[in-house]
């Protein structure tokens, strides 16, 4: 994938992500539908971050040989949860509280392969590739992987808000670097590979 689709690419992500985020504070201050908007941008989030890292990978931009195969295997594998967790809710199989857990979870996975490829991007081999907001591209993997407390929510069935343990809400804070950090990141990035500073070796169609 040339740098142009890269970036078009990064860029969608983050709009959905902060289109996700903005329809479910929307949605407790005035209902309607913009549960079903999160719900949905939500699974699309997920997918196009696994999309991301398949193209990124193809294109070059990833950790050396081996830790790359994991992580862009992390971030689909953490993409095709976060669409069973959306699946869940929109076909009324669990409650929203347990879909929620599922799809914490598989955000989690996918900020792995963002710290992952941000610690590449601030590495010599990644000379090229921009690298200014690397700390900020950390801090949202690292916030994400919070959600990996998800995890225990959905082994023990949890899909009630307000008997749920507090502990479980630590996983919660994870949507931070979901709904924010990684989008804000992602259309950095996205808007850099274009830049007229970058040299590009992954093509410009």
């Amino acid at each position: 994938m040339g740098t142009r689709r890269l970036a078009r690419l990064a860029i969608t992500l983050g709009c959905v992500g902060l289109a996700s985020g903005t329809s479910l504070i929307v949605f407790f201050a005035a209902g309607g539908p913009f549960g079903t908007f999160n719900d949905v941008g939500n699974g699309a989030l997920g997918l196009l971050s696994g999309l991301l890292a398949v193209a990124l990978s193809r294109s070059g931009a990833a950790p050396p040989p081996g830790g790359g195969s994991v992580t862009s295997s992390l971030a689909l594998l953490g993409a095709g949860v976060t669409v069973v967790g959306s699946l869940l809710i929109l076909t009324d199989t669990t409650g929203f509280f347990f879909a929620g857990l599922v799809s914490s979870s598989g955000f989690a996975l996918i900020g792995v392969w963002l710290i992952a490829l941000n610690r590449w991007l601030s590495s010599d081999a990644a000379a090229g590739w921009p690298a200014r907001r690397v700390p900020l591209g950390v801090a949202a993997g690292t916030v994400m992987l919070l959600g990996v407390v998800s995890v225990v929510g959905v082994s023990m069935g949890l899909d009630d808000m307000d008997t749920a343990p507090v502990w479980i809400h630590v996983g919660g804070l994870g949507w931070i670097g979901t709904y924010l950090l990684f989008p804000i990141w992602s259309i950095w990035f996205g808007r850099a590979l274009t830049g007229p500073a970058r040299t590009r070796r992954t093509g410009t169609d």
